[in-house]
């Protein structure tokens, strides 16, 4: 039984590579647009400095900084699965929420920047909860698959 589970499941070390090399490119990429944002705030850029664009400025900070966050969670769990070398059914269900939220949240504030009516947030705001609530599934599972053994 335990070697078709192994078959038909990935490896839990592939798993934690799968994170810690997502983790680590999503890293580059969002302190990138960190860079950007850093970059038109120092050339007062009107379309990101205006009084009238505090939404699309808050939206985009938002975004980069929620990148970066989830970057780092994805390293952590890659790396957590690396050091105890576990799988499971709970930490596969962690993984693809983990995933879906690390797309999710930055990508919903960030495009929400862009389409930004009378001070609103655009509509790919509605992303946002729902990869916060992938991520709060994501966590707990994650959580419960490593619960048992020290």
């Amino acid at each position: 039984m335990a070697d078709a589970d192994a078959t038909t499941h990935p490896d839990p070390l592939a798993r934690a590579r799968f994170h810690m090399r997502l983790g680590f490119a999503a890293l580059t990429v969002f302190a990138s647009v960190g860079l950007v944002l850093e970059g038109m705030h120092g050339f007062k850029v009107a379309y990101y400095l205006d009084a009238t664009n505090e939404t699309r400025r808050l939206m985009w900070r938002l975004g980069h900084a929620h990148g970066v966050l989830l970057a780092l969670v994805n390293v952590a769990f890659g790396v957590t699965l690396h050091v105890l070398a576990r799988d499971g059914r709970a930490l596969r269900l962690g993984s693809r929420a983990l995933l879906a939220a690390s797309l999710l949240l930055p990508v919903g504030f960030l495009a929400a920047g862009f389409g930004v009516y009378g001070g609103d947030p655009g509509w790919f705001i509605a992303l946002v909860p729902l990869g916060g609530g992938v991520l709060v599934l994501g966590l707990a599972a994650i959580a419960w698959g490593l619960r048992g053994e020290a």
